[in-house]
């Protein structure tokens, strides 16, 4: 029995609507979703996992043909796990970035630096987790990522790598103290490692609810005293732990994360009286009823620096101890009564945080001085609290509701970064090899440069400025035949210079001169220097004219400063307008004994330091040491060769003819 073509359609229609109808069934049928399982690096990981992944970039403007010049914005993944048995608290990761990015964002994380973004990352940066800084055990929360892992979405802009060429950095690893990280597993996109705790060092058996107080060269402790429902009362410690550190005139910032502001303070004040945000902001808002002219600053950022000394007995803004210094942190070795800072800060609280027991400490904490050594701070790191005597007098100890410890560390200058720098020279040799160029960096570099060695100089010439160099460098290589570069080397640009001169090299001893050069307006009050003589410090005898101590423990240095009285190294003067600048000076001999040292080599180079302090501050040495006669005696080979030939020739002929 055949079929009509219309019946036929009609069969063939309802079977596709059938089946049409059973597909959309099926798809709306709701399905249950799995829960996301971890990538299988982390079930192989036993201790902390760290991995970065690169997601996406865009070309950035303005475009440019020079592709090293390019930017492109980037998105990154960062991510730390704990599988590990043991809490991770603090955790911080390193991220060697390699393409001169500038991170604009981090979630879920702040910068180790004391950074604000955007921050240039280009040589890696320091991550740590903000506000998940703890990561707990999957034995202590039943498996729950949410508080085993932190995740750290990263953007920023990267230059000099296009598609599809993938700009990975070059390492990442985790750099909490007790770990070790091998070599990361690579991918096109991405990198991850596995970092275990380090079996040869013993764990320290932590008997306090938060993490133990670090050692570094700058610890500052944030202590709340006192707390009410909208605001609380906390005191703010420096403490300079380092042997050299030191600070002048300090500066500090710190960045208000959660809304809060300054009402008042004592024992130091903020650069910038601005209340406006509080006007203007979300203060302004819950606080209408508040007279914002009494708040002291309302900056997210603010700016804090210590009261001069004739504050100190101030009962509205001193009467605090180590308080009213001027901003001075000495080293111990000089005065431990100096080493110490505190001030008083009164904070206000928005919403949410209204109740007694929210506390916030701020974020990305920076230090610097006038001229003293950068310093690197940590972010904050919840510590048991501060316990101080009791004010009353009993013999009784008064604790903090909450402390936190942020712990600031010294770094060594790079290439141009100084703030001093030291010249060379000695007996056996007449030209002084003056300081690196651009050792202090070089603003202008226009009609000078910044490449070319420094001219060597005569001696009396490093006692006026570099400006008034010029004729007697051009001179002196003219008489010396020294190669004068076009254009002519900038100068060294720094605040304060240090000549050291070998005097005298003899058999049982030697000795040297140094001079202290400020070519800054400013005044040093209770200046020291130190210096590292990698052999010839053990045979250290005296300072003349300073106060000298040598300290074997510190790698061999000698430590000096002026003597009671003559602590002040001026600023640098000049009468009139037109009269030449002259430095403030300070200069002293030192001895030195070969009982110790006596197969030292003086000119060979053990006698010139191979590091150099001011104040802290690490100084920029030059790159050549004087040579004996070597920049002096230029002579012609070939008349030696004759000379020497006709010597010869005269000495045979006297002893073929005796008579002659």
């Amino acid at each position: 029995m055949k079929l009509s073509r219309k019946v036929l359609r009609f069969i063939l229609l309802l079977i596709y609507l059938k089946i049409h109808a059973s597909v959309a069934q099926d798809y709306d049928e709701p399905k249950e979703e799995e829960p996301a399982s971890p990538p299988p690096a982390v079930e192989e990981c036993n201790g902390i996992y760290v991995s970065y992944e690169f997601l996406s970039r865009t070309k950035g403007y303005p475009r440019v043909k020079n592709t090293t010049a390019q930017s492109w914005t980037f998105n990154a993944t960062a991510t730390v796990v704990n599988t590990g048995a043991d809490e991770l608290k603090a955790w911080k990761i390193f991220i060697g970035f390699q393409h001169k990015e500038i991170l604009v964002s981090a979630s879920g994380a702040v910068s180790l630096d004391g950074e604000s973004f955007p921050a240039a990352v280009g040589n890696g940066t320091y991550l740590s987790g903000n506000p998940q800084a703890d990561l707990k055990t999957s034995i202590d929360t039943a498996g729950d990522f949410t508080q085993m892992q932190a995740k750290i979405d990263l953007s920023g802009t990267q230059f000099g790598v296009k598609p599809p060429a993938v700009p990975m950095p070059k390492t990442v690893k985790l750099v909490n103290d007790g770990y070790q990280c091998p070599a990361p597993t690579r991918k096109k996109t991405s990198m991850h490692i596995c970092c275990k705790k380090n079996p040869k060092l013993k764990a320290k058996e932590v008997k306090t609810k938060f993490l133990p107080r670090q050692n570094g060269d700058l610890s500052i402790s944030y202590d709340v005293t006192q707390s009410y429902a909208n605001n609380y009362l906390a005191q703010v410690t420096l403490e300079n732990k380092s042997p050299l550190g030191r600070l002048d005139h300090w500066n500090l910032t710190w960045e208000w994360m959660r809304g809060e502001f300054i009402y008042t303070m004592k024992g130091a004040y903020t650069r910038n009286i601005d209340y406006s945000g509080c006007l203007y902001g979300p203060a302004g808002t819950y606080y209408a009823d508040m007279d914002s002219s009494k708040v002291m600053n309302c900056e997210k950022r603010p700016t804090i620096s210590d009261l001069p000394r004739e504050r100190a007995n101030d009962t509205e803004v001193g009467k605090i101890p180590y308080c009213c210094r001027n901003g001075s942190l000495l080293p111990t070795i000089m005065d431990p009564s100096q080493s110490k800072s505190v001030f008083l800060v009164q904070v206000f609280k928005l919403p949410p945080d209204l109740n007694r027991t929210a506390f916030y400490p701020p974020e990305k904490w920076k230090i610097v001085g006038t001229l003293n050594p950068d310093y690197k701070c940590g972010q904050p790191i919840r510590v048991d609290p501060t316990k101080t005597p009791d004010p009353s007098g009993l013999q009784a100890t008064k604790s903090a509701l909450a402390s936190w410890q942020i712990v600031c560390n010294i770094t060594k200058p790079t290439k141009g970064k100084s703030r001093c720098c030291v010249s060379f020279s000695a007996y056996y040799n007449e030209s002084v090899i003056p300081c690196n160029t651009c050792a202090c960096g070089c603003p202008d570099t226009k009609k000078c440069n910044p490449e070319a060695p420094a001219l060597l100089l005569p001696a009396e010439a490093i006692l006026v400025p570099f400006e008034n160099r010029t004729i007697k460098a051009k001179a002196w290589a003219g008489m010396k035949k020294f190669h004068v570069p076009r254009p002519l080397p900038c100068g060294d640009n720094c605040g304060v210079s240090i000549n050291w001169h070998v005097s005298t090299d003899y058999k049982g001893g030697w000795s040297a001169r140094v001079t202290l050069f400020n070519w800054e307006r400013m005044n040093f009050e209770n200046w020291f220097t130190a210096i590292q003589l990698k052999k010839a410090a053990l045979g250290y005898e005296k300072f003349y004219s300073f106060n000298g101590t040598f300290l074997r423990q510190l790698n061999n240095t000698i430590f000096f400063q002026g003597l009671a009285g003559a602590n002040y190294l001026l600023g640098e003067t000049n009468e009139t307008a037109t009269a030449m600048k002259v430095p403030g000076k300070q200069q002293s001999v030192l001895t030195f004994t070969k009982s110790k040292t006596p197969n030292i080599n003086v000119p060979g180079g053990d006698g010139f330091p191979s590091k150099v302090l001011f104040n802290g501050e690490e100084c920029a040495l030059p790159k050549r040491l004087p040579i004996a006669e070597g920049n002096r005696l230029h002579v012609n080979m070939v008349q030696v060769f004759v000379l020497t030939l006709c010597h010869f020739f005269a000495h045979q002929i006297r002893l073929v003819f005796p008579f002659l």
